[in-house]
């Protein structure tokens, strides 16, 4: 049953006006500003955020840099402007702020290429214009500077065959002088996400700050780098030791079958000769950060996950970076949630190391003491991201959101217990939300405590009850604790509909056995939890649980199906980038062997894959469902959504289909996100509301 009002943007029910928000007009919405990215000057006296905004012609966001007040005292100012936009903000030594962009250099050196390719730029602290550093072939995707001295270390990728950045320029002039686009593959990862993968392979390169300025104008062919080898091929993770002599990097170590672990790289920066490798069977290390010693190292371990046992994660420690016999420890073995965005202290000697973690619905901020390995809890309630610590410790800096607030940078200090943290002032707000925030509790079949957000519109109340939307989030390991701009609740509370975010089985913030409980058994307890859970919600006097209607995307959209598939309570199901035939899916899926561990080959082990696929009981479907798919998508390829399509017309299901022929797992372009926004709200009002359908425009 709800039990808690988290809200202080509620809407007064006995308000014969209701004010108007952003979230009442899609166009409103799309058009708010967004903040992402946080960076602390070494001094700490600077503090810079990137922040998108739509384009003139409404087609596009733009980034561009603004600079915070870290006392919170002036406003928010704009640094950077242009129409290919900035990103990626960070500082050197000396306090030069670095970014990424694609805009041309207002005077190119010669050797340079023309081409719009993502650069290293750099603003002095003391202002004028921005100077390009840093051009590749390919483009520079992405860079970390040292703390303590000029080194920066960034990756680039290089062509087979390709010895140097010269060798690279010639043969990519060659491929689009010959019009040549294909790619031999000699590794099983081809795709990610909603890209295509090579010809260029990444490398983690390194660079001392008086060779970079020095090369500064004569083009990046003749930059001396020192190549530390090939990374990552799906995310890039680098860090470079505070003083420099370190370069620490995530690599892919492939294993029989197409698998792969994950493995970081220790390297010497000005040699680029490895030095070790943290790795271990059956483990998984990720996301290295060098403590303020330049000694020692921490990253992120766990468990690849088996048929047996379900994934984890814990914090790891390697006191000496450079010792192959140190194999690390975990220094969080009582934390029993999933730490992520580590960051250390900076001052010398501190082991105190901060992070987050998914929490029952928030993800706080967390406080290490190494030394007596005690875990402090920093904030009550919000979700943060991208932590900044003062030079002296004392002070963090981030972005906090929460289901019912965007992205707000703020500064907390490094002991209080749940404290609430000083909002600095933003150049993005989008006002109250239209309505309020309260939680569902109930119990599952096997005892386990189940929670839930619900979103209530404005003066839903017992005499005018809001219709009902469950919306069951992807992952599967997530949690609903955060903003979200592409699948956002308070558009569809704008419309008069009361929002469930459920967290089922599966779902991260609930302790290692709530993961397990789902493992391998997607069709079972995380289906019994998201049901237990509606039927909580369904019993608030606010709520009309006579006109309801289910959705999700990936995870979510797995779930939409499952569900149309068990029972017909629902008016109405929008299934969005979603699993439907389990065992197809595991080939094509651009991280197969992630699956294969989760659900076995389905040549020797076929149980999990047959007992939890929707498309073997395709025709008990009686709901109406809105099927959407983007073709970019090679997370969850085009094919689930054209088969479940099919399906339902070979069963005259009512139904629509909704293609993004230029879209991948997200729909990102704001004009596809206004069309992805009204096609569900009026397939929603035709089938829950009684309307009479009305087609969205431009489609």
């Amino acid at each position: 049953m709800p039990t808690t009002d988290s809200s202080s943007n509620s809407a007064s029910s006995s308000d014969p006006h209701p004010p108007t928000t952003p979230f009442h007009s899609i166009d409103a919405f799309l058009a708010a500003r967004r903040v992402s990215g946080l960076a602390l000057s070494p001094d700490g006296g600077r503090l810079v955020t990137t922040v998108a905004e739509l384009s003139a012609d409404g087609t596009r966001y733009l980034n561009a840099l603004w600079e915070l007040d870290p006392r919170g005292e002036r406003p928010a100012r704009r640094l950077t402007r242009s129409t290919e936009g900035e990103s990626a903000p960070g500082f050197r030594a000396d306090g030069t702020l670095l970014f990424l962009s694609a805009r041309p250099a207002a005077d190119p050196g010669k050797g340079e290429a023309d081409e719009e390719e993502t650069a290293l730029w750099a603003l002095s602290a003391d202002g004028g214009e921005a100077q390009r550093l840093m051009t590749r072939p390919g483009g520079v995707g992405g860079y970390v500077a040292a703390r303590g001295s000029d080194r920066l270390a960034f990756v680039g990728g290089l062509l087979p065959g390709a010895e140097d950045a010269a060798r690279d320029a010639e043969l990519r002039k060659a491929r689009k002088e010959a019009k040549v686009s294909a790619v031999l593959h000699e590794s099983p990862l081809v795709r990610f996400w909603d890209h295509d993968l090579g010809p260029g392979v990444p490398h983690v390169f390194s660079v001392a700050g008086a060779d970079l300025d020095a090369a500064t104008g004569t083009g990046s062919t003749h930059l001396p780098v020192v190549d530390c080898g090939p990374g990552n091929r799906f995310e890039q993770s680098v860090a470079v030791s505070p003083d420099g002599t370190l370069v620490a990097y995530a690599v892919q170590v492939p294993l029989a079958g197409g698998d792969f672990r994950d493995a970081i790289v220790v390297a010497d920066a000005a040699t680029g000769k490895e030095v070790r490798r943290i790795d271990a069977d059956n483990a998984q290390f990720t996301s290295p950060v060098f403590t303020a010693d330049s000694r020692s190292l921490l990253c992120l371990s766990g468990s690849t996950g088996d048929w047996e046992q379900s994934a984890d994660a814990t914090l790891w420690l390697v006191a000496d970076a450079t010792d192959p016999q140190d194999h690390g420890h975990d220094i969080t073995p009582g934390f029993d949630n999933w730490p992520a965005v580590v960051v250390p202290s900076p001052v010398a000697g501190d082991g105190t190391v901060f992070f987050v973690a998914d929490e029952l619905g928030h993800s706080p901020v967390f406080r290490l003491d190494t030394a007596e390995g005690t875990v402090t809890r920093l904030t009550a309630s919000g979700a943060y991201t991208d932590l900044c610590v003062s030079p002296d410790g004392a002070t963090l800096y981030a972005l906090r959101s929460a289901v019912d607030a965007p992205p707000t940078p703020v500064r907390l200090d490094a002991v209080t217990v749940d404290q609430t943290p000083a909002t600095l002032p933003t150049p993005a707000d989008v006002g109250a939300v239209p309505g309020r925030l309260v939680e569902v509790h109930t119990t599952a079949e096997d005892g386990q405590a189940l929670r839930a957000w619900l979103v209530l519109p404005e003066h839903a109340s017992p005499e005018t009850p809001a219709p009902f939307l469950l919306w069951v989030h992807g992952g599967p390991q997530a949690s609903w604790n955060a903003w979200t701009w592409r699948w956002n609740p308070w558009v569809f509370a704008a419309a008069g509909y009361a929002v469930l975010l459920p967290d089922p089985a599966l779902s991260t913030g609930y302790g290692q056995h709530m993961h397990a409980r789902g493992w391998g058994d997607w069709g079972g307890t995380p289906y019994r939890d998201v049901m237990a859970l509606t039927d909580a919600a369904l019993e608030h006097e606010a709520v009309d649980a006579t006109r309801t209607a289910m959705m999700g995307g990936s995870f979510g959209g797995y779930m939409a199906n499952w569900i149309a598939t068990r029972t017909d309570r629902f008016k109405a199901i929008v299934t969005h980038a979603s699993l439907w035939n389990l065992e197809s899916f595991g080939g094509t899926t651009d991280a197969a062997f992630f699956w294969r561990r989760h659900f076995g080959d389905p040549l020797t082990r076929p149980e999990r894959h047959l007992d939890s696929s929707p498309h073997r009981a395709a025709a008990q479907i009686r709901t109406p469902m809105l099927v959407v798919h983007g073709d970019k998508d090679y997370r969850v390829p085009i094919g689930e959504g054209l088969a479940l399509w099919n399906e339902l017309a070979r069963f005259e299901i009512p139904a629509k289909f909704l293609y993004f022929p230029d879209e991948g797992h997200w729909i990102l372009k704001p004009n596809n996100a206004k069309v992805w926004y009204s096609t569900v709200l009026a397939f929603l009002a035709h089938h829950v509301l009684g309307e009479e359908w009305q087609r969205p425009e431009l489609v």
